[in-house]
């Protein structure tokens, strides 16, 4: 009689662990299979549970995961937002080309902005058209829609960096804000090398002389389409934490008549800028610069946003405008009480 077969293996030994690379497919294949049964096939948790022979809070987790990687991405048609009554009221009031309002969040602030930011991630793509020249702010807000932005290729976009640069916390930087987007976009992006604020004048005036400076300065002038926040004057508002004001000067500023900011410039009630000596020091696009676009587009949610987004309307720097149902109804009662 033959000899059995026999194992290459040597007696006593164990199999390879799979390598961590193979672990990580295995992975990666196992949150598309959940991802895939949970939204195309339309079943429910428990049900994945059980055919993949794994835990409950695994798919939690798994499903969790494809989110944060882009694997899928749950909208609403933008339309809805548009034809909400307080859109429409904006619109009539203020004379825009179009509005945007979601419900406010019962979670609070932070929420509604979330709620906000992601829808008009959704809408701005729309708003584009091939050739745009795109002029991005910066601040939490602008942060907010570029992190949820979907990756889109707009074809011939060109993203521009509106104000220089300056710390700021949370990633909210300016080259941060038009980066990331440009990168969501497919788009060519233009950034402002330069500090926001410098010491003197003369070394403002002595960087805007610079060809590549002058060059981007240009750009900035010359974009068509911008997107915006409007920020506070108070001793805890964005403008205060990144220097660009003081909080010695908070109470004077608005003894002055300061209510809102927009790229770092305060405007007064009627959407004025207040001159002041830190103006000339600054790098960034203008408040002229910033009105007579083809799409101005202001985005924020907050009690404390509707008197500054007010003033942004009096001053004609937007032409669409994303927000609250709270805070769109404020500013409607603002307008009003001529507030």
């Amino acid at each position: 009689m033959s000899p059995g077969p026999t194992s290459s293996r040597p007696t006593g030994t164990k199999a390879a662990a799979p390598s961590a690379a193979t672990r990580a497919r295995s992975q990666d294949d196992a949150i598309i299979e959940v991802t895939w049964c949970y939204y195309q096939e339309g079943m429910n948790q428990n049900e994945i549970a059980e055919r993949l022979g794994i835990s409950r809070a695994t798919v939690v987790n798994y499903l969790s995961e494809a989110r944060k990687r882009d694997y899928v991405r749950i909208t609403l048609d933008t339309d809805i937002f548009r034809d909400h009554d307080l859109a429409r009221r904006l619109v009539d009031r203020f004379g825009l080309q179009d509005a945007i309002v979601v419900p406010t969040s019962p979670a609070g602030v932070d929420q509604s902005l979330d709620r906000v930011t992601r829808v008009v991630a959704d809408w701005l793509p729309g708003l584009l058209e091939p050739g745009d020249r795109l002029g991005v702010a910066w601040g939490e807000t602008v942060y907010r829609v570029a992190e949820a932005a979907p990756r889109v290729t707009v074809p011939d976009l060109t993203v521009v960096q509106l104000v220089g640069s300056r710390p700021a916390a949370l990633g909210f930087a300016a080259e941060t804000c038009s980066a990331t987007l440009a990168r969501r976009y497919g788009a060519h992006c233009v950034n402002l090398h330069v500090p926001l604020l410098l010491s003197n004048r003369a070394l403002v005036e002595e960087l805007k002389r610079e060809p590549v400076i002058r060059m981007q300065l240009d750009a900035v002038a010359d974009c068509n389409k911008t997107i915006f926040a409007c920020g506070t004057c108070t001793a805890d508002s964005h403008v205060v934490h990144t220097g660009l004001l003081d909080p010695a000067d908070v109470d004077p500023c608005a003894e002055r008549g300061a209510i809102g900011v927009i790229c770092g410039r305060l405007i007064d009630h009627d959407g004025n800028g207040l001159n002041r000596e830190i103006e000339d020091r600054m790098i960034a696009v203008t408040l002229d610069q910033m009105r007579g676009k083809d799409m101005g587009l202001l985005v924020g949610s907050g009690p404390d946003r509707a008197r500054p987004m007010l003033a942004a309307l009096r001053g004609g720097y937007a032409t669409h405008i994303a927000t609250c149902s709270e805070t769109a109804t404020e500013m409607l009662n603002l307008t009003e009480n001529n507030a």
